[in-house]
């Protein structure tokens, strides 16, 4: 049965199950870090450092106390591994055995992977780590000992293509990074003795998809679940029918535009939400990263202008949007420079749509105390701001 619901339910049920606002917690920082990652599934990595860069920015907004080790101490700890989910990852390791289907299709040449296979070169390489242990891509610029020559494909970039290849596929996991470096090493020397190596079905792993997505955004369509996931939409969009029949999903009508939900999670409607609180988001947020489902439930129409050309740019460089007032109702380009500990607000841009200006001014100077502090700045220029008509 489609049940309807408001676009400011709908909202509901999508900051609700982000996680946003972040609600206060007692106890260890680094426990509620985990939890956070656990709740979204995964944070993408980025190595854009205008500001704090995403995978943090992202879980500093679901835990105010986040610090920047702490998806380091996930790593070391082994509650945490990096690999893709729409794109590159930090993925609770709970979740692994999820990844072994994408790994065993590359390996088994089913999914084609955007380097070309050097089985001679990725042997070498593997051996290599096998022999002497965690290795960053810069190990693989001089020749190693192992090699009485050095092969003549043995440069940096072929080296680098054969490690990233070995650790799409499933041989080697990344046992941490140096200065944002990654370090590899043999998958069976990373993962925890207890961790779940058996590889899902298909229809388990469609399954994971659909309930991970649903749990961390309140609410999706088959396409949003999909999302840059190849040849994923069928197996989801039957699986998804067959949720349906067995009662484990609800349709919803959310003005005009069909959603599928858990049913326990249309409980949130009935739980208030915290609409004074200002976050200033990462443009890779998980809850933005979806344009298209923005604009639909949030009527906000983003573009990360980092890749435009600087003289077709309308809002900035690295413009961070803002929620408030359960609203994306403002965007500001921000620019930390951190040898001087300022925050360099170079345009603030108000949505046309934004009435209460003083209060959100308010929220927004409360805000940007915690924002300065997390980026480690003393003080904050604003150098433009501009009210969309």
């Amino acid at each position: 049965m489609l049940e309807s619901i408001s676009l400011q339910q709908g909202r509901k049920l999508v900051l609700h199950a982000q996680g946003l606002p972040a609600k206060s917690r007692s106890g260890d920082p680094l426990t509620h870090s985990l939890h956070a990652l656990k709740a979204l599934g995964y944070v993408q990595i980025d190595t854009i450092s205008a500001v704090v860069r995403a995978h943090h920015h992202t879980l500093w907004n679901r835990n105010p106390h986040y610090h920047c080790d702490h998806l380091t101490q996930l790593i070391a700890n082994k509650q945490a591994f990096e690999y893709w989910s729409h794109a590159a990852a930090y993925l609770p390791m709970k979740d692994y055995r999820y990844s072994l289907l994408r790994k065993n299709a590359l390996a088994d040449g089913t999914l084609d992977h955007w380097y070309p296979r050097n089985p001679k070169l990725m042997a070498q390489v593997l051996r290599r780590i096998h022999d002497e242990g965690p290795l960053m891509a810069k190990d693989f610029e001089s020749p190693s000992t192992a090699f009485k020559s050095k092969p003549k494909d043995w440069t940096s970039k072929p080296a680098k293509q054969a490690l990233e290849y070995l650790f799409m596929q499933g041989d080697l996991m990344i046992k941490e990074r140096v200065n944002f470096h990654k370090v590899y090493e043999l998958t069976e020397r990373v993962l925890p003795s207890d961790v779940d190596t058996q590889t899902p079905s298909e229809q388990d792993y469609w399954r994971f998809l659909i309930t991970r997505f649903l749990r961390a955004n309140g609410l999706g369509q088959a396409n949003e679940i999909a999302y840059l996931r190849k040849n994923t939409k069928t197996g989801i969009k039957q699986t998804i029918n067959t949720m349906l029949e067995a009662g484990e999903l609800t349709e919803l009508d959310v003005a005009g535009e069909h959603y599928y939900a858990l049913p326990s999670q249309l409980d949130a409607l009935n739980t208030p939400i915290k609409r004074s609180h200002l976050h200033i988001l990462s443009p890779f947020d998980n809850l933005l990263i979806q344009r298209k489902r923005m604009q639909t439930l949030f009527a906000f129409d983003y573009l990360l202008e980092c890749y435009v050309p600087a003289h077709k740019r309308q809002f900035g460089y690295f413009s961070l949007p803002i929620l408030w007032d359960t609203k994306l109702v403002a965007r500001m380009d921000c620019k930390v420079d951190r040898k001087g500990k300022v925050l360099h607000i170079h345009h603030l841009v108000l949505e046309a749509s934004l009435r209460k200006v003083d209060a959100f001014q308010q929220a927004l100077t409360k805000s940007l105390e915690a924002f300065m502090a997390f980026n480690q700045c003393q003080t904050y220029i604003l150098h433009k701001t501009t009210h969309l008509a």
